[in-house]
């Protein structure tokens, strides 16, 4: 990134908390995030663990509590967002415990600016950060410790749309569709699957918000960030 040191680590890699964060898991959790806000929820708690979630459902019984692998006693949805599209989420407040993007984002809970992010919110993502003017920014590459292609291409894509807005996602989108964990989800080797799963993963931009983690309590809180329309020129 011209100007800006972007730097690319697994979550065992972080051993300080970043100024800004920006947190990559395309396969699924924050293709489902945006899409769970694309139906109307208002904001995302992330779960510690499986255990912290259903705590948080049975205090709060109209939330809407979604997990990683199969269907499970307690869980109104897994976390898919072939399945999640259909559903009407209006208001509800959501609560996501995966493998890796929520235990990613949980990982730098202490940074200033923390930005959950796939391909769907790519650019809204790339343009919060041009507003912010980051001299650092850490992309927190969250699937198989850190080696997950479709993730680090992701992060890379991002941190390119920062300074070069006209970067073409054709070769990133590519890598991802190219992974493992496109190869595990097309293949069934994952449960709780759709199958147009990996196509909407795929998918570059069709959201214009980023997605802020905030603490708010002792919880950490994920929201839509609104962006103008990507085709105007960024806020100031």
């Amino acid at each position: 990134m011209i100007g800006v040191d972007a730097c690319f680590l697994g979550i065992a890699e972080l051993v300080e908390a970043p100024s800004v964060a920006v947190v990559v898991d395309v396969m699924r959790a924050f293709t489902v995030a945006a899409w769970a806000f694309a139906q109307g929820a208002e904001k995302i708690v992330l779960a510690e663990s499986l255990d912290e979630a259903l705590a948080l459902k049975a205090r709060h019984p109209d939330w809407v509590a979604l997990k990683d692998g199969p269907p499970a006693p307690g869980f109104d949805m897994v976390n898919s967002p072939g399945l999640l599209r259909s559903v009407d989420l209006g208001g509800r407040t959501v609560v996501q415990k995966t493998t890796a993007g929520t235990v990613g984002a949980l990982a730098v809970k202490e940074a200033s600016l923390v930005l959950c992010a796939s391909f769907v919110v790519a650019e809204a993502t790339a343009r919060l950060l041009r507003t912010r003017k980051s001299d650092r920014v850490t992309f927190v590459v969250t699937g198989d410790d850190g080696q997950a292609d479709e993730d680090l291409a992701c992060a890379q894509y991002i941190a390119r749309r920062v300074t070069e807005a006209g970067t073409d996602a054709a070769e990133f989108v590519r890598r991802a569709a190219e992974s493992r964990a496109a190869a595990e989800l097309t293949e069934g080797v994952r449960q709780g699957v759709h199958s147009d799963d990996v196509a909407l993963c795929l998918e570059v931009d069709p959201f214009p918000f980023a997605m802020v983690a905030t603490l708010e309590g002792s919880l950490m809180v994920l929201r839509p960030c609104a962006m103008l329309s990507l085709t105007d020129d960024p806020p100031i």
